[in-house]
């Protein structure tokens, strides 16, 4: 009978564990911040699919965790818009060439 309150025990604290690290919020910070960051050096074509490439896959591991969905929602969306972004300038550039 003690062995099963141990093995009860032990997998209450990784769930404990596990719980804590599904409500940090840093995930969804981070890739908001790569977000905006890729945002801003969009015009820069290569620099703007890196860091748009960054923002989303941030941004859909920050959405798997339910405390910063939101968050990830807005990098993903950042990223694509800063890729879009990059595109464009980069297909103008082209044309202007």
């Amino acid at each position: 009978m003690s062995s099963e309150n141990d093995v009860a025990d032990r997998l209450l604290s990784e769930a404990r564990k596990k719980t804590a690290k599904q409500d940090s919020p840093k995930m969804g910070k981070v890739a908001l911040i790569v977000g905006i960051i890729a945002v801003i050096v969009s015009p820069i074509s290569i620099l703007g699919w890196i860091f748009g490439a960054a923002a989303v896959g941030t941004g859909v591991v920050a959405v798997r965790r339910p405390v910063s969905m939101k968050r990830g929602k807005i990098a993903i969306v950042l990223g694509v818009v800063a890729i879009l972004v990059g595109v464009f300038f980069f297909t103008l550039s082209l044309a202007m060439s």
